[in-house]
């Protein structure tokens, strides 16, 4: 029982920088998707949902390792895009996607 114990510390404790990752920030703040002069909020909640341009754009999301994979409103298919490591709430950065580049900044 005590060895058990010690496993699940010493994962909680591997698993603690895994919490703090960009995409935990990501869908703990919501961010602002920038698209030209466009800007676009986004929020997510832990139920795996999203909603974009007040409830106008609605979908899913689901993270697998560096990625965020989303279905929407506006595009069924899914898609996945790697998302850089170490990123904070009020951090910006650019991603590139299957319909070109964007900004995001976590709010």
């Amino acid at each position: 029982m005590r060895k058990l114990m010690i496993a699940a510390a010493a994962m909680a404790l591997i698993a603690t920088p895994a919490l703090a990752s960009t995409l935990t920030e990501v869908v703990a703040h919501g961010i602002i998707l920038t698209i030209g002069d466009m800007e676009i909020p986004v929020t997510y909640t832990p139920d795996g949902k999203f909603s974009a341009m007040d409830g106008a754009v609605t979908g899913t999301w689901k993270i697998d390792g560096d990625k965020m994979c989303t279905t929407s409103t506006a595009d069924p298919n899914e898609t996945c895009i790697a998302y850089p490591k170490d990123k904070k709430s009020g951090d910006t950065f650019d991603l590139t996607g299957p319909q070109g580049s964007v900004q995001i900044k976590i709010r």
